[in-house]
């Protein structure tokens, strides 16, 4: 019995913090994600600066290395948190 109780309780809690969480959600749409970051075309994200490019040569080969910048960290990390609220929201 305490057990059915205690369970009880535990998804009146998960109920609760989706409650908390979907006004958070809804409140964005889908086209507010990053479109940048989302659909990611390397001029764009450079334009930005999101990524800063290096171009070289080894030899007589061209190589292009890209590289994240501090503001495209951050970008990408508020991204990822927002898709992850997203799926969860999603799930619950």
């Amino acid at each position: 019995m305490a057990k059915a109780a205690s369970r009880k309780l535990e998804v009146r809690s998960q109920k609760l913090e989706v409650r908390n969480l979907k006004p958070e959600i809804e409140k964005r749409s889908p086209l507010e994600l990053d479109r940048l970051i989302h659909e990611r075309l390397p001029r764009k994200l450079e334009d930005a600066q999101y990524i800063a490019c290096d171009k070289m040569f080894e030899g007589r080969v061209p190589r292009t290395e890209y590289r994240l910048t501090g503001t495209g960290r951050r970008a990408l990390e508020k991204y990822l948190a927002h898709m992850e609220a997203i799926i969860k929201a999603v799930r619950d």
